[in-house]
């Protein structure tokens, strides 16, 4: 399949009869050009669909009127933001790119730094980075961070209440009877993760339950890394009654090595998980999770975004709040 060559202002001053001069000064927005000239240039703009090279764009204006989306990856989480952010974009008159850093599984330090110094003055005005591990941006380059490594600082940032929403997730596991628990937490250099296994913790402790540190292990927040850790866990000879997973591609790792063990979720198992992403619905058994809300988080961070480039007052640290989903992955542990 052949793809048309970019249209330019020579095409479209060719077609409207006027010099490329004035197909500039119509693009700009600059006075000088008789009313019914602006409109029939107007008109063979929408014909021919001429569009501004944006770096072009930066070099005139220093403005390219598009915020970036950064991630490491586009998986659930990541795609999810990037719907929140998408529906805020309108009426905001700044366009959104997503870019990739390329780096697979984003576990290379820095990639953001890199994304940055390709996209920023030329490319994007601002940018959304999403579970950044460090940040250095250049003076007046607005950045706001979803779930940064390490937490809340001097950067602006959304997350959620990740430590409320495992106090909940454990807590629940606990009213059903379960005392034996199993946590799968995410990366360790994730602020998220961290707390995750806090509130888990703090939820055991706060019940008088003792954590068995057996039953304890790192899954990394991705469905390879969690399957053998999943293994491992349901092979002991004791093995939990219950998972708390640090994500919900956690817990349906663990939903399915279950099932290849011959075990079943819940009468044998019962598993949560964290986020509420759209596949948690879709497994069977669908899958009870903590809500964090991935949309509403990737619109506040295009919101906050935006307002910072506008010299808006406003707080830069945004945490939003967690809830119980209840499915079919839990049981009341048998007495």
């Amino acid at each position: 399949m052949a793809f048309p060559q970019r249209v330019n202002m020579s095409d479209v001053a060719r077609a409207a009869g006027v010099s490329v001069a004035t197909v500039s000064k119509v693009v700009n927005g600059r006075y000088g050009v008789a009313q019914a000239t602006v409109e029939r240039v107007q008109q063979v703009i929408h014909q021919l669909g001429y569009e501004a090279s944006l770096g072009a764009q930066s070099l005139r204006s220093h403005r390219t009127n598009v915020l970036g989306i950064l991630v490491a990856e586009f998986e659930p989480f990541s795609t999810e933001l990037l719907k929140g952010a998408s529906s805020e974009v309108t009426g905001t008159g700044y366009q959104l790119l997503a870019y990739s850093s390329g780096d697979g599984a984003g576990a290379a330090v820095g990639w953001e730094r890199r994304s940055l110094a390709r996209l920023s003055g030329t490319l994007i005005d601002g940018a959304v980075i999403v579970t950044p591990t460090v940040v250095e941006t250049k003076q007046g380059f607005h950045v706001v961070a979803v779930d940064p490594h390490t937490g809340p600082s001097g950067l602006p940032t959304v997350d959620s209440d990740n430590f409320a929403g495992a106090v909940l997730a454990t807590n629940y596991l606990l009213s059903l009877g379960h005392r034996r628990i199993g946590h799968i937490s995410g990366r360790a250099d994730l602020e998220s993760s961290r707390l995750r296994e806090a509130g888990f913790r703090q939820a055991m402790a706060d019940a008088g339950v003792s954590v068995d540190e057996r039953l304890v292990r790192v899954g990394g927040f991705r469905i390879e890394s969690t399957a053998s850790t999943a293994g491992e866990l349901l092979a002991l000879p004791d093995r939990p009654t219950a998972v708390f997973a640090g994500n919900d591609l956690s817990a349906i790792s663990t939903i399915d090595v279950a099932r290849r063990m011959g075990l079943s979720v819940p009468d044998d198992l019962s598993v949560i998980g964290f986020d509420n992403v759209p596949e948690s619905a879709l497994v069977n058994p669908p899958l009870t999770t903590i809500m964090q809300p991935i949309q509403r988080m990737g619109a506040e961070a295009l919101r906050l975004l935006v307002d910072l480039i506008a010299g808006v007052e406003r707080d830069i640290h945004i945490r939003l709040p967690t809830e119980l989903v209840v499915r079919a992955s839990c049981r009341p542990l048998d007495a």
